[in-house]
Parts: C-alpha cells; sequence; structure tokens
C-alpha cells in the first residue's frame, strides 16, 4: 500500500505542478476582500467595539433581552487610566474585577445596553469581550536543533529565569527546586498543573533528565537544564482561561521580572483573533513584557489542517502570535532522527500572514511533533490518553509523555533564548529574535505531499515564508552570532502590488526596510539573508507557485476563526491520531 501510493504522487507530480498558477489570482482576491471587510467595519461605526460585542449587543436588542444581560469585557482607554476612569465605567453600572498594568484598562462585569454608550467616550481606545483561552498543544529533538551540542558547552541556562503562563507545574524530579515561584490566577485551584500541560512545556524548557539517566541516549531532558522558572497559571483542570487571567499573569511576569531576573516569557497558548493587534489587549500586553526587555515566545496555533474556509490552513495564526513584536513558533516533525535532513513542518502548524493585519507569521520554526517532556499523573490529559505514557526506568515509573502541537515548539524556542541569554545577558528582545532568524536552518524542500486518511486523498504542504517564517531553530548558529540590532524586529507586514505580494516594514511602504525595523535596513540584515533565498525572491512572496490558496478565503472575515477558539481540540495528542507521525504509518513519502 505505501509504494502505491507514493507511486501515485509521482505520477500525480506533474499535475499538480500545472496548477500552481492558481495561488496568485487567489491571493489578489483575498486583499481584496481584505479591504472591503475594514471599510464595512468603519462604516459600521464600531471601531470601538470588537465586533463579537457588537453582534451580541445588537442581537439582544433585536430579542428584547438587552435590559438584563451583563456581559465580561475589557475596556482600554486612550491614556494610563485613573480613579477617575474607573468610576465612569461605574457609573454606567459596571463593576471592576482587574486593574490592569500592562494594558491602559482593566476587566468589568457591565450591562450589555450600555456598551456602545461607553465606547462614544472620547476616553474610551477600545472594548471587547472577556474572551476564552486554551493551550495550544522521542522525538530526537535535542538534536535537531542542536541543543545538546549547546549543553557539552556549557550553556544549560544557568543564571535565567522563563516565567511558563500555562496550567501550573507540578512537583517532578526533573525540576526539583528549580520552581522558585508559583501562583495560581484560577478561582479554586492551587498552583499544580491539573490539566497536564504546563508540567510537560515546563520539561522541554528546563528538564533536567534526572528520571530518565540510565536511558543512555534517548534521556529525557529540556533544552536549558539549569534554568529557573517562575509557575504563573492561568488555565484550569480543562486547559480553559480567559484574556484577563493571563494579562493578569503577564502583569505578573514584568513585576516580577527584576525580582527572579525573568528574560523569557513562554505562551503555550492561545485564542482566535478578533481585532487587529493594535487594539487587541492580549496582544498589547505581550508588547509590554517586550517594551520591559523580556522576550515573549509564543505558539504559533495548530490550525494548519482547518480547511474549513478554503485557505488551506493558511491566516490560521492565533493570538497573541499574530503580534509583531513576539517570537511565533510553528512545528517540525523530526521523524525521530537527529539529522534535519528528513524534517518538515508539521501539517498541523498554523500558517500566516495573520488575519486582519497580515503579519507575516511564523518567525520560525521548531520541534513540536510527539515530544517527550514531563507528565503530571492523574491530570486531565493523562487520564485522557494513556497510550501517551514513556517509561522512566530510574523510578520504575511513567514519570514522561507524549504530546504533539505547537505548544510544544514553543518551548524549545523559550529554552534556547535561556540559552543565549546566558552567553551574553545584554541581548534585547530584538536582537535575540533578530539572531535566531537570520541562523535558522533554511533549506527545506519546496513542499512534501501526504495521505489525509480522515479524507482520503493528499494533500501538499508547501515550505513557503507563511509556514517555516526565516526557518528552523539552529541553537548553535544562534549563539556564535555577534550581530547586533539597533531598531525593532518586528514582524514585517504582506501587502499587495499589482499582482505580486510583497514583504513591508509597514503595510503602507512598498519596500522591505526603513529606519523602524531591521529588516532590509543593512547588509547585516538584508532580507535575502532572514528568508533565504527558497522561501522569498527579492521584495516578493510569491512567484506564483510558493502558496496555494482557497478559492473562496476571505482575509478580513473576523468570523473565519469563530469556530475554533481553543487550541486544545485541535492539538494532535493521541498515539493513533497523533500528529504527522499516524500519516506516515499511512504511507506518506519521504
Amino acid at each position: 500500500m505505501i509504494q502505491r501510493k507514493t507511486q501515485e504522487i509521482v505520477f500525480n507530480r506533474e499535475r499538480r505542478r500545472k496548477r500552481l498558477w492558481m495561488p496568485l489570482l487567489q491571493i489578489v482576491l483575498v486583499l481584496g476582500v481584505s479591504l472591503v471587510a475594514a471599510a464595512q467595519r468603519n462604516q459600521r461605526g464600531d471601531n470601538k467595539v470588537s465586533d463579537e460585542l457588537a453582534e451580541k449587543h445588537d442581537r439582544a436588542k433585536i430579542a428584547g433581552a438587552l435590559a438584563n444581560q451583563m456581559v465580561d469585557v475589557i475596556v482600554q482607554f486612550k491614556q494610563t487610566p485613573g480613579s477617575h476612569h474607573f468610576d465612569k465605567v461605574k457609573g454606567f453600572g459596571g463593576n471592576l474585577a482587574q486593574k490592569f498594568v500592562s494594558v491602559k484598562g482593566g476587566s468589568f462585569r457591565l450591562p450589555l445596553s450600555v456598551v456602545r454608550t461607553l465606547a462614544d467616550d472620547p476616553e474610551v481606545a477600545y472594548i471587547s469581550t472577556d474572551r476564552p483561552i486554551h493551550t495550544s498543544s522521542t522525538d530526537r529533538f535535542m538534536q535537531a536543533v542542536g541543543a545538546d551540542y549547546a549543553n557539552s558547552m556549557g550553556w544549560t541556562g544557568r543564571g535565567i529565569t522563563v516565567a511558563v503562563i500555562d496550567s501550573g507545574i507540578s512537583y517532578h524530579d526533573d525540576l526539583y527546586h528549580r520552581v522558585i515561584y508559583s501562583q495560581s490566577f484560577v478561582n479554586g485551584e492551587n498552583t499544580a498543573d491539573y490539566y497536564g500541560h504546563g508540567t510537560h512545556v515546563a520539561g522541554i524548557i528546563a528538564g533536567n533528565g534526572y528520571d530518565s539517566q540510565f536511558d543512555g541516549d534517548y534521556a529525557v531532558q529540556g533544552v536549558a537544564p539549569d534554568v529557573k522558572l517562575v509557575n504563573l497559571k492561568v488555565l484550569d483542570r480543562n486547559g480553559m482561561s480567559t484574556d484577563s487571567t493571563v494579562i493578569a499573569a503577564i502583569d505578573r511576569a514584568i513585576a516580577l521580572k527584576s525580582t527572579y531576573n525573568i528574560r523569557v516569557i513562554n505562551l503555550s497558548l492561545g485564542r482566535s483573533i478578533f481585532e487587529g493587534y493594535a487594539l487587541d489587549p492580549l496582544c498589547q500586553a505581550v508588547e509590554a513584557a517586550y517594551r520591559a526587555g523580556i522576550v515573549v515566545v509564543v505558539a504559533a496555533g495548530n490550525g494548519g489542517r482547518d480547511n474549513s474556509q478554503n485557505t488551506q490552513g493558511y491566516s490560521t495564526i492565533s493570538a497573541p502570535g499574530n503580534d509583531p513584536y513576539v517570537v511565533t513558533v510553528g512545528a517540525v516533525d523530526t521523524r525521530g532522527t537527529d539529522t534535519r535532513s528528513d524534517d518538515r513542518v508539521a501539517t498541523y502548524s498554523s500558517k500566516g500572514p495573520t488575519l486582519l493585519d497580515q503579519v507575516v507569521k511564523p518567525d520560525l520554526v521548531a520541534p513540536g511533533n510527539r515530544i517527550v517532556s514531563l507528565t503530571d499523573s492523574g491530570s486531565t490529559l493523562w487520564n485522557k490518553f494513556p497510550g501517551n505514557d514513556y517509561y522512566a526506568q530510574t523510578t520504575n515509573s511513567y514519570a514522561y509523555f507524549t504530546l504533539s502541537g505547537t505548544s510544544m515548539a514553543a518551548p524549545v524556542v523559550s529554552g534556547a533564548a535561556a540559552l543565549m541569554l546566558q552567553a551574553d545577558p545584554s541581548l534585547s528582545p530584538d536582537t535575540l529574535k533578530a539572531r535566531m532568524m537570520k541562523t535558522a536552518f533554511k533549506n527545506f524542500p519546496l513542499s512534501y505531499t501526504w495521505y489525509d486518511s480522515s479524507s482520503g486523498s493528499y494533500k501538499t504542504v508547501q515550505h513557503d515564508i507563511f509556514t517555516v517564517g526565516a526557518g528552523y531553530l539552529d541553537i548553535p548558529a544562534a549563539l556564535a552570532n555577534t550581530d547586533v540590532a539597533t531598531a525593532s524586529a518586528a514582524s514585517p507586514f504582506a501587502r499587495l502590488v499589482g499582482n505580486t505580494v510583497e514583504i513591508t516594514s509597514n503595510p503602507t511602504l512598498g519596500q522591505l526596510g526603513g529606519s523602524s525595523v531591521i529588516w532590509g535596513n543593512s547588509v547585516i540584515w538584508g532580507n535575502s539573508v532572514i528568508w533565504g533565498n527558497s522561501v522569498i525572491w527579492g521584495n516578493t512572496v510569491v512567484n506564483g507557485s510558493s502558496v496555494i490558496w482557497g478559492n473562496s478565503v476571505v482575509w478580513g472575515n473576523v468570523t473565519i476563526l469563530g469556530n475554533s477558539v481553543i487550541w486544545g481540540n485541535s492539538v494532535i495528542w493521541g498515539n493513533t491520531v497523533v500528529g504527522d507521525r499516524s500519516i506516515e504509518e499511512v504511507g506518506d513519502p519521504d
């Protein structure tokens, strides 16, 4: 069966190649629809109220139920709010739930009927619902990114602290005495990991392999085995959270930065995009952390197989991974080997450009498929997927667990950031991000084809700029680089110019560059160096054969991800449906 399907792929290559002229026309349609959607939004006059909140208001009004409904919202003000700002909301019947530091506002519970009136206030910048947030969730990943080599050279993350904002971190031998601060933002739950996600993420960053020390080359160890962790729990036992809860944890990480030398925040969580990053409160919070000198690493999301909008998984990056200032990470399948030659981006890894803003994402990719890390026996995931246990000889117990998703790829990059900061504590978030992107491995094949057993058809994943970003994390190369960013390393934008999609530092400009960003600003940071000739051609992203788009994609439609708020539902967890390796089992070719 495998041989027959492989032959079919070979026979069909020429036929597929003839279809590649379609993407360019479809991208033109996509960008046009995006502009129309923006214009319609402006005409409605709802620029200060998020679309889903405005729709909720209108539906309740039509149903005659407006007066009786209360809603949890986040109100952002134009200036850092004082007491009179909060009193103003109180005057509309609102109750303050929490004040924010990283965002100019707070979370409130107030009558739905007053939302539009409150938004008309000149001091109010934006009102959005307090949205739900969820997780995104060997292997030989250490060897694939060179973490084993970096560790052997003494780079282990010593002296650096990473804040893990997740479902908590439970006790594990591999993290002994290195979780130096814990706080739960989940009502009714302590800092332990009842969901089983945060402990796994923490192990990828910082596990020292104690319970697997007799497993030889297959010891389960994290990227930065001497790093310290701050445990900020925001996801409950079901992997659920809200914007306000995560923002509160980000505020806490910023406040604790100097106390514990927090240099990195890992966010293996997210939700759908409802507005541009400049208005999204979750994005504003991560930007505050960036401005405080903290590297923010975010999972891209697991929507790469989502073709519900005929996008072939494009424009499925989740918030806050859509923010230009964070490091957004997609997932690679190492296929269980040390070398990169057979590695490819996982089929479920979300692709850019981002919805609404068209930011070029992800920034880079790292191993995320079938990653073995720490488990919390008795947690929700442990009980749900008992077949994912990984036996530890040292303790004669199942101390480890296998999970897949961009949730697992993000902490690989967070651990790498800790190694770089140990080697050079003076690194700014911009320099660190730029060095990772410039030195990333860029020699992916143009594409690969896989057999989707759920649909009974062959599909293609292209390793273009919206799939791999700047490339595959290479830790030794990043450690060896000495370039310094003298401007922002904010991710660029995709912009339509005639029949060509350009990469630009500003959506109103026609070329990559300018004094505000480092990309294209000098020989050191030239765009061909960052993204490589295989994924970017001069200033253009698309040469007619790089991206396959659907016929009815709607860029700018805020409902495009409305049915996929939870990342946890799309994470490829189990061993029978596990990510890309299940594809291999039914005949996916190398």
